[in-house]
């Protein structure tokens, strides 16, 4: 087992710690610059939507009820 304490280093002369030093006082923190809020602004969408924000349904006449393409004869 291994002790705790790191026996294999020592204080060398010289390298004693700092005196500690005065702290310096501490001065109030400069006024907060209030951002101007950006305006909003609505986009309209490249499609119709309805009230929910969906796109508008709209019949393709390739595709039948259930988006499948339509297969016609040549």
């Amino acid at each position: 087992m291994r002790d705790k304490k790191d026996n294999a280093t020592f204080d060398l002369p010289g390298f004693a710690p700092a005196a500690p030093l005065e702290p310096e006082p501490k001065r109030p923190p400069p006024p907060r610059v209030r951002r101007a809020a950006l305006k909003q602004e609505q986009l309209e969408l490249l499609e119709a939507t309805d009230n929910s924000g969906l796109p508008v349904w709209q019949r393709d006449e390739g595709l039948d009820v259930m988006g499948l393409p339509v297969w016609r004869p040549n």
